[in-house]
């Protein structure tokens, strides 16, 4: 996969776009995710897909389909500098190790923007106190933002 993924990144050097993941999927599906900060268009769709469709066939990467999509409202942060671009949004973050026995957290990502960065996400308690929980990237298992959606009203 990490042939894949390197493969695609080069493919995609001259586009506008960020490379998020590359996964195989069953029956033969490659999903790709991309993004832009302005948001991804279908037109950023067709043309990454018409990219990496002939640059796959030279490479010899099999596969049945090729699917193309962005990342959508719960976009993985998977590198630091998704961490720094983000700080602000509510994420949903998950540790290696627990924290006062518990490794899931949910709240408001905050970042310094130095060369290294340093971490923090400001969450509720069960008692409604707003605490701060400093993390390193290298304590991240995985992490994703959590928007609140208002559907008509109704928020969660």
């Amino acid at each position: 996969m990490a042939d894949i993924l390197t493969v695609a990144q080069q493919a995609l050097l001259g586009f506008d776009v960020e490379l998020i993941d590359v996964e195989r999927a069953p029956l033969g599906l490659l999903r790709v995710v991309i993004d832009r900060p302005e948001g991804v268009r279908i037109e950023d769709c067709e043309q990454v897909s018409r990219q990496l469709s002939h640059v796959f066939e030279v490479e010899n990467i099999d596969y049945k389909r090729l699917e193309v999509s962005s990342p959508g409202v719960d976009r993985p942060l998977r590198r630091p500098a998704d961490f720094v671009r983000f700080a602000g949004e509510r994420i949903e973050l998950r540790l290696h190790e627990p924290v006062e026995s518990r490794k899931t957290f949910t709240g408001i990502l905050r970042a310094s923007g130095d060369e290294t960065p340093v971490f923090s996400l400001d969450w509720e308690d069960q008692s409604g106190q707003v605490r701060t929980l400093p993390f390193s990237f290298d304590d991240v298992d995985r992490a994703r933002l959590d928007p609140v959606l208002d559907f008509k009203g109704k928020k969660r």
